[in-house]
């Protein structure tokens, strides 16, 4: 199994950092039954103030080709591109084996 996790700042500029991460929160759990080999997806969206980035997503799947097909999965794709790239301006990634 695969354990796939991002941290995300958000841009100053986002008219309500609230609902950027209420969205990203919704879409992207949503894809959890609906992307073959994605077995867990939790967004953490009340980071403390200590944080250096506003929300998570920490991810199972079930093998590392299944993580690369959610990644060009079209689901995933319209979610990433409608909710998460536009408003972020940083991301970082960690995948490791479980």
């Amino acid at each position: 199994m695969i354990k796939h996790m991002i941290i995300w700042k958000i841009k100053d500029d986002c008219e309500s950092k609230e609902l950027v991460k209420e969205n990203v929160k919704r879409e992207l759990e949503a894809l959890k039954g609906k992307i073959e080999g994605l077995l867990e997806m939790h967004i953490i969206t009340d980071a403390l103030p200590s944080s250096a980035g506003d929300l998570m997503m920490d991810s199972l799947f079930e093998s590392e080709e299944a993580l690369k097909a959610y990644q060009k999965h079209s689901l995933h794709q319209h979610v990433a591109n409608t909710f998460v790239r536009p408003n972020m301006c940083q991301r970082l990634s960690l995948d490791y084996e479980i």
